[in-house]
């Protein structure tokens, strides 16, 4: 094979076709727009089930996904639930924590640094009085949230921290982002 068609990889990333994504984003900013999707529908309790499947990325609906990807949402026994699943915030802490990872390791790749192994610890501190409605001077969600890493890696702690600022959903539960909530209720009888 000659060294045109072999793809650089690093961490996994194909550089090359990361690289050709961030042209295209340049030269036609419209690209980078995307919209992404969750239907959810109450089951019993605390337990609760979206399903994720349909996006709009790269300036049209994607449709490779064959099938939904189904995540299951919970309580534990404690907070009067079953188990059926991790709870909401807990899904915030992974969704922070493989935003991270995925942001570290692209940019990383996109800088030619080698990443041979990454873990991280989330803890967040969560006062229920907020959520209960106990009390107007606690906040509902997190009060902090603390991520450790481990990384084994050719780059130096600072360029390692200094990738995570490109996560999305770091800035998403780090500034405020307007929600807006709509409800059509269907009275019953």
């Amino acid at each position: 094979m000659s060294q045109a068609t072999i793809s650089k990889v690093i961490n996994g990333v194909d550089v090359d076709r990361l690289g050709e994504t961030v042209k295209a984003i340049q030269q036609n900013p419209s690209l980078a727009t995307s919209q992404f999707r969750a239907t959810n529908r109450w089951i019993n309790g605390g337990h609760n089930r979206s399903t994720i499947q349909g996006f709009y990325a790269a300036g049209q609906e994607d449709t490779t996904r064959s099938r939904p990807f189904v995540l299951d949402a919970g309580e534990p026994p404690v907070l009067l639930g079953n188990d059926e699943g991790a709870n909401p915030v807990e899904y915030v802490l992974h969704a922070l924590a493989a935003c991270l990872t995925t942001s570290l390791v692209y940019h990383a790749a996109a800088r030619g640094i080698r990443i041979e192994s990454v873990e991280s610890t989330l803890e967040g501190d969560l006062d229920l009085q907020g959520f209960l409605g106990l009390s107007d001077q606690v906040r509902r969600g997190y009060k902090e949230v603390r991520v450790n890493f481990t990384i084994t890696s050719d780059a130096t702690a600072e360029q390692l921290k200094e990738l995570t600022k490109f996560s999305p959903v770091h800035d998403i539960i780090s500034n405020p982002v307007p929600v807006s909530i709509s409800i059509v209720n269907h009275p019953t009888v």
